[in-house]
């Protein structure tokens, strides 16, 4: 039997021809990434090891993105240490505040991530770069230290899943809605330690944006990786941002999956996950009348361009209901600034919408749109656990750009055919 993307790819990066599921084997790495969380320990277990400098300055990205801008002393010390390590270490692919944006939004813009490769991240949404055709996937901070030291990691290798989607799909239905469904229909340790390989006529349709959107959630339902073939239009997307030469790997046609599942999209609708895990779907038409408090949309889930474009359909002649927050935040300073030049920021601040800076704070609960107790969000993010944006007595509910836009505006979970105009 021939190999599967997964499998050709972590091949490649040892001195093996081939590798078969269940093995243990150790890699090359082609980027090591970290956050203001997960960096601080890597940075600690790293100086134990005693080797003088990182592998490679240009092979590691540090994004201080989850409590930035910082929210309190605690937060401004992590960032400072990572600072300093960065500068001291010269890592090239360090982005802070006013340069920098959501990691797993901006390592692709940079052309870090490339077709082929192993990225692997301390952060479990790392993931979104199988997007790109891209085994990644993430580790915690000691793997992040040791491969920061050796540019290697180890790994067993994950059998794999092929997931196959098509028929048309129908209006406002997106790449979040069809993760949603899917992760709803094989529940969130259905792919577990397993690579899921979204494939199919739908797939190939979709743009970059809604790919990376599938792949990033691919961790929900227990996946180890989330990849989609390098095609035309990952060529497109990766022109002019590649920083270095890349070579895809496709699965073999007679490649040995552990399982095909097939869906015919024709009737999926837009989705929204219930409380308290992203499996919990259901369409939006049947949501029932649930009151909400706050809109989150944005996120390394949903705050890429066309994302905000989406949004901002929705918002346009239309108003915030007066019982709603909304916080929008871009992923990056570039989204930023092209949401800026075509008018975005406009509708959303004449709509009522908070917009922030990039950051990954309201995902987590850590700043910026806490819930109170009993409170509930509609947010484009990518999970709903007890207590994940605030009080674990507040309620989380997962939707798309547009399903949380719509929602903002009438006051409660609903379609956005109920508010365009």
């Amino acid at each position: 039997m021939g190999m599967t993307m997964a499998e050709k790819i972590l091949a490649a990066h040892t001195d093996r021809d081939e590798v078969k599921p269940g093995e243990i084997v150790n890699t090359k790495v082609d980027m090591v990434l970290g956050n203001d969380v997960t960096t601080p320990v890597a940075i600690k277990e790293f100086k134990k090891i005693g080797v003088e400098h990182v592998f490679d300055r240009d092979r590691i990205a540090i994004v201080p993105d989850h409590f930035a801008p910082n929210k309190d002393i605690k937060s401004a010390e992590q960032s400072k240490f990572i600072r300093e390590f960065a500068h001291s270490e010269d890592i090239r692919n360090y982005f802070e505040i006013g340069e920098m944006g959501i990691e797993h939004v901006l390592l692709p813009e940079k052309g870090l991530t490339l077709p082929g490769e192993i990225v692997i991240g301390a952060d479990s949404h790392t993931c979104t770069y199988g997007a790109l055709g891209v085994f990644a996937t993430g580790i915690g901070s000691t793997d992040m230290a040791a491969a920061m030291a050796t540019g290697e990691a180890w790994f067993r290798v994950p059998s794999t899943m092929k997931f196959v989607y098509e028929g048309k799909l129908k209006p406002w239905v997106s790449g979040k809605d069809l993760i949603l469904y899917t992760i709803g229909d094989i529940g969130v340790d259905g792919a577990l330690y397993k690579a899921m390989e979204f494939t199919g006529e739908v797939i190939e349709n979709l743009s970059m944006d809604a790919r990376m959107t599938m792949s990033n959630m691919a961790i929900e339902a227990g996946g180890k990786c989330g990849l989609i073939a390098c095609d035309q239009k990952t060529d497109d997307y990766l022109k002019n941002r590649a920083v270095r030469d890349y070579q895809a790997l496709y699965s073999e046609p007679d490649a040995d999956y552990e399982k095909i599942i097939e869906y015919d999209v024709s009737d999926i609708e837009p989705q929204v996950a219930f409380p308290h895990l992203p499996e919990n779907t259901r369409p939006v038409n049947k949501a029932g009348d649930v009151k909400i408090d706050q809109a989150v949309i944005g996120s390394c889930t949903n705050g890429r361009i066309e994302d905000l474009r989406i949004a901002a359909d929705i918002f346009k002649n239309n108003h915030v209901d007066k019982n709603v927050r909304v916080i929008l935040f871009p992923g990056t300073q570039q989204i930023y600034k092209q949401a800026m030049k075509e008018g975005l920021m406009d509708i959303f601040i004449d709509a009522g919408v908070a917009v922030s800076t990039p950051t990954c704070g309201p995902c987590l609960g850590g700043h910026m749109g806490v819930l109170a107790k009993g409170e509930r969000a509609i947010s484009t993010t990518n999970r709903n656990f007890v207590g994940r944006m605030g009080h674990p007595e507040s309620e989380v509910y997962l939707a798309s750009p547009a399903v949380a836009a719509a929602s903002a505006i009438t006051g409660r979970i609903s379609h956005p055919e109920e508010v365009i105009k």
